[in-house]
Parts: C-alpha cells; sequence; structure tokens
C-alpha cells in the first residue's frame, strides 16, 4: 500500500509542470496533501496537457478530501523573475507564509552537430518543448541517438544516447542529418535549463531562509544522467544538466545552515508523451530496454516517488547535496 500524507499542508513549486515529469511530480504531490503550483508557458499546444493536469487533480481531490490544491501561472523560466512570480503566486493563492518544497524541472534539448554548418532554411525554425521555452530545432523526438542509416552507434566507446526525461529531439527520419549546433541553440538550452534552474533556486532560497519561521525547505533540481557522461550530439546540453547537479551540491553547502536541503534527481530513459511515437519503433524500444538491468524504459511516475522522498523531511530530513539516480541501472550497464 502507497502511504499517504507524506507531504500534508505542505506548499510547492514546480517549473515545467504539465507534461512528462514535472506533471507527474505535481499530481504525486498533490496526492500526497500538498498545494502545489506549477508554471507553464501558455503555448497553444499546451492547453490541453494544462486542462488534463487539472482535471486529474481535481479527480485525486475528489477521491481523497485531504489531497492538495493545484494552481498554475504562465511563466518562462528564462525571465529571471519568473521565479519569484512563481512562488509569490503559489502564496498568495494558497493563503500560505510558507514555501516547503522547490523542484527546478524545466528544460529543453535538441540533437546537434557541433561541426554542422547552418543553413537558411534552420535559422529561425522553432519547436515547443515540454513545458518550457521555443528552441531551435526539429520534430519527433528520439531516445538515443541514430546515424544517418538509423543504427544506433557509439562515441569513445559509449552508446551516444540521450535520456527520455529532456525527451531531446532530432529530425524523425532517418536519412535527414542532425541540424547544426548554432550559437542560439546553445544560449537557449543554457539559458533555459541551468540559468533558470539558478533564477527558482535563488528565489526560493531567499524565500526559505529570510521570509518564513522557522526557516527551512527542500530544493529539487532535475538533472539527468546526461550529468554523468558525455554525448557526440549533446555538447550544449550536458554541461547544462551536470550544472544543475553541481547547483544543487554547492547549495547543499551554502544553505545547509538555513535548514534547507537541496538535492538533484537524475532521470534516465523515460517515456513521455513527445517520445510516445518514436519508441512505437520495435528496434529502439527494444535496444534500449536491453541496455537497461531492470528491463523496462522509465515512467514518469518512477521520478516521482524520489520526489516525494526527496520533499519530505521525515523520510529525507539527513540528505542533503545527493544525487538520485533514477535509470532502472542503465548508468552502471553503460561500459
Amino acid at each position: 500500500m502507497t502511504p499517504t500524507g507524506l507531504l500534508q499542508g505542505k506548499t510547492a513549486v514546480i517549473t515545467g509542470g504539465t507534461t512528462g515529469i514535472g506533471r507527474a511530480i505535481a499530481l504525486a504531490y498533490v496526492a500526497q496533501g500538498c498545494d502545489v503550483a506549477v508554471n507553464h508557458l501558455d503555448l497553444p499546444k499546451d492547453k490541453a496537457h494544462l486542462e488534463s493536469l487539472l482535471a486529474e487533480a481535481a479527480a485525486v481531490k475528489k477521491r481523497n478530501p485531504s489531497a492538495g490544491r493545484l494552481a498554475y501561472l504562465p511563466g518562462d523560466v528564462r525571465d529571471p523573475s519568473s521565479g519569484r512570480q512563481l512562488i509569490e503566486f503559489a502564496l498568495r493563492e494558497f493563503g500560505k507564509d510558507r514555501l516547503d518544497v522547490c523542484v527546478a524541472n524545466a528544460g529543453i534539448c535538441t540533437f546537434a552537430d557541433l561541426l554542422g554548418e547552418e543553413s537558411e532554411d534552420e535559422e529561425g525554425h522553432e519547436e515547443e518543448h515540454e513545458g518550457t521555452v521555443k528552441v531551435s530545432g526539429h520534430n519527433g523526438a528520439n531516445m538515443y541517438s541514430t546515424g544517418v542509416n538509423g543504427n544506433s552507434h557509439r562515441v569513445n566507446g559509449r552508446l551516444d544516447w540521450v535520456n527520455g526525461y529532456t525527451n531531446c529531439h532530432k529530425n524523425g527520419s532517418s536519412h535527414h542529418r542532425i541540424a547544426p549546433l548554432t550559437l542560439d541553440l546553445y544560449t537557449n538550452t543554457v539559458r533555459t535549463n541551468l540559468d533558470g534552474t539558478f533564477y527558482l533556486l535563488r528565489a526560493a532560497a531567499r524565500q526559505m531562509a529570510l521570509k518564513q519561521h522557522p526557516p527551512g525547505g527542500s530544493i529539487i533540481g532535475i538533472s539527468s544522467i546526461s550529468a554523468l557522461v558525455g554525448g557526440g550530439h549533446q555538447i550544449h546540453y550536458t554541461p547544462t544538466k551536470a550544472g544543475v547537479l553541481s547547483l544543487m551540491q554547492s547549495a547543499a553547502v551554502a544553505l545547509g545552515r538555513h535548514g534547507i536541503r537541496c538535492n538533484a534527481i537524475l532521470p534516465g530513459t523515460v517515456y513521455t508523451q513527445l517520445n510516445e511515437e518514436d519508441l512505437r519503433d520495435e528496434g529502439k524500444r527494444a535496444y534500449m530496454q536491453g541496455r537497461i538491468p531492470l528491463g523496462r524504459i522509465g515512467e514518469p511516475r518512477d521520478v516521482a516517488g524520489p520526489a516525494v522522498f526527496l520533499a519530505c523531511e521525515e523520510l529525507s530530513g539527513y540528505v542533503t547535496g545527493a544525487q538520485v539516480l533514477v535509470d532502472g541501472g542503465l548508468f552502471v550497464n553503460l561500459q
């Protein structure tokens, strides 16, 4: 039986919370009695995800009256004020004076070729990514990198793969080349994944340490297994996820005296709505499953459980500066 009430009466904010892992964490928190405010870009394609999220949260509340509430606020994590605005909104919306949990989840990625030459038809192309921002890229989610012939390949002896949390993109047709790594793509990736996490972390830290009594709380950064390995088509991406991990470690040192715990979750390959169609390719799915010791690709709810654990003071009150791999054993099987 799943424990309940682990976050009863708590308040949390989550960026990129309408789809994928952010959504799963939001619903898990609500089920555990936590009031949750999520942000999203308010894009036309996001409307259906937002509506279904609100419906699911309402259904949870109907089944369990002690469940938490869910609220939402449009926002772009690249905006330095977005973190503060989300926190102020959550406290105002729920009538609280305390922020207990902060989850920096929003992130983007595209496959890109460091040596590729940018052409005119590739400039300015925008693709909307999971609950975050628009970046240059191509359509079609892929779970691992493929060569022009569609076969997986290795870089420096390892599979050049991409974890499902970020839903990294490449052109869905194997005969198309991977887009070049442009300066705009690099900048957008850094601004979203690393800067966006910092802006939220800073706002949460100031609230938790300086504006509430007693001080304290839990800050969780959704990093990636890619923080620990390289990727030939991820040169712009892996440093941002390593940066998120490092941010959480340094914040743990800086904020521990205020009773604020800071930890990172590193998801491996996880199903989301953006890669569902791509994973219908039996060859790709079978390959990835074969690399994972637990024998299956992860689901967003697999990450939600560890996020509840790290949010709950009773369960993880002595855990800070940690990195929690949620990958089914993939990392230890990459040798």
